[in-house]
């Protein structure tokens, strides 16, 4: 394409070189005739309906005088908003984000586009087109940086769970960056935003902040209760049900507690979410949640115990996890971690549940822990897994899970998952294969 040619040149330039009047261009393009007459001699602004109908008339990909768009309609000519949010509209729906990007850019400095822009992020963001309104939030945010708006608040949320992906350096940059916001949301966003970076800091190992944001979680959330409970409120704006909130703040502080090793005050957490005698004239969905939480409380009492030298307890476990697939994933989790603590022989465990270490997908009935807390377990299993079978000199088995979980470390970029693996690799190392230290030479290079 002559990027020096405008789209009315291009237009006029294929009808003469296809010997083809105003007319005909009409009947192939679907635009009026009046419409293109007055789009070639300029007096008629073109319009995204009749751009997209010229291009397909010209045979052209859909979007291919976009870059031009931009030039003629929002730099030589002030932006205007008729126009500019149809085109905004339109790169989303055909994922030409790159297009969004350079045209609100354009628009920065100006404030006042600030509540247009973010009313449509919102309306792509609730269509599930997350990609396409970060580049919105992200000017919305940029532009109010300095009035601390709510709508500023609710961009630089949006823009943290959009962005959000296996990659856990950068979610450590995401989480930082909205942690600083989260107090300035609405209620309901707030106990939303606050599980989500408990769960975020949660895969990163950083449990004094999982511990800080699960204390301002709980305290939030038993407010947000009793005004619902007061009001006789029924309907609720945040994510989960407001007494998911209170509870998963407890569970939260057990598994930092966990974490700790402070197994006793762990224990103390299970009693409070298993207990719900306080709950009022629970509704069906309340119900829902502290069936849920009473079964998780089961599951982590079991844990907690075991973790703290009660081997015992192990077929217990096992007896829970049989009758709850969802609750497999961590248990196994945990039983090859007591295994190597405690020294004991899991081999029938690992034989019969050896397809559910491969998926480390994990889902419930009221929602999936997050697939960053998730994936950190699952990079763990692996390290855990292969120091089982190296201290029990299954070479092969022990050094193919550690390098399985040096990759998935690398991959998601999980900086204490990578030294774990490599430590425990050079412990055995002498016991390795020539080919066995090949792969783990070449991974050792990808760090």
């Amino acid at each position: 394409m002559n990027s020096n040619a405008t789209i009315r040149e291009h237009l006029e330039i294929f009808l003469k070189t296809n010997h083809m009047t105003l007319n005909q261009f009409s009947e192939i393009s679907g635009v009026n005739s009046g419409t293109l007459s007055g789009t070639l001699n300029g007096s008629r602004p073109i319009g995204m309906q009749q751009l997209d109908r010229i291009t397909k008339g010209m045979g052209l990909e859909e979007g291919y005088f976009y870059d031009l768009y931009i030039q003629e309609c929002f730099v030589h000519s002030g932006p205007d908003w008729r126009r500019l949010r149809p085109f905004l509209y339109r790169c989303a729906e055909l994922d030409k984000v790159e297009y969004m990007e350079e045209a609100v850019n354009l628009i920065m400095d100006n404030l006042s586009y600030a509540p247009l822009l973010f009313e449509l992020a919102e309306q792509l963001y609730h269509e599930g087109r997350l990609i396409a309104a970060r580049p919105l939030y992200r000017c919305v945010a940029e532009s109010e940086k300095m009035q601390h708006s709510e709508r500023l608040a609710l961009s630089q949320y949006r823009l943290f769970t959009i962005g959000l992906s296996k990659d856990q350096m950068s979610n450590l940059a995401l989480a930082t960056q909205f942690e600083f916001f989260v107090d300035r949301l609405d209620e309901p966003y707030q106990l939303d935003g606050l599980n989500d970076l408990i769960n975020v800091y949660a895969s990163l190992r950083l449990w004094d902040k999982v511990r800080t944001f699960a204390e301002q979680l709980k305290l939030k959330a038993m407010i947000q209760y009793e005004l619902n409970k007061k009001a006789k409120v029924v309907e609720h704006t945040s994510k989960k049900q407001v007494l998911f909130y209170v509870f998963y703040a407890d569970l939260a502080l057990g598994e930092v507690c966990y974490f700790y090793e402070e197994y006793g005050e762990a224990l103390q957490f299970v009693d409070s979410y298993a207990d719900a005698t306080w709950v009022t004239n629970p509704t069906e969905e309340e119900n829902v949640v502290i069936h849920q939480f009473a079964e998780w409380a089961e599951g982590n009492r079991y844990l907690y115990e075991l973790m703290s030298g009660k081997t015992e307890v192990i077929q217990y476990y096992l007896n829970y996890i049989s009758k709850r697939e969802s609750e497999i994933f961590p248990a196994l989790c945990a039983i090859v971690t007591a295994a190597n603590r405690f020294d004991i022989n899991i081999d029938l465990v690992l034989n019969e549940y050896e397809p559910y270490i491969i998926d480390q997908e994990q889902n419930s009935r009221i929602g999936k822990i997050s697939e960053q807390y998730t994936n950190d377990q699952y990079g763990a299993l692996l390290i855990n897994l292969g120091k089982y079978y190296l201290m029990r000199e299954r070479y092969n088995r022990g050094y193919k899970a550690i390098l399985n979980g040096l990759d998935f470390a690398i991959r998601i970029r999980n900086k204490d998952g990578i030294l774990d693996c490599i430590k425990e690799f050079e412990k055995f190392r002498d016991y390795a294969l020539e080919e066995v230290k090949l792969r783990y030479s070449q991974l050792i290079q990808e760090v």
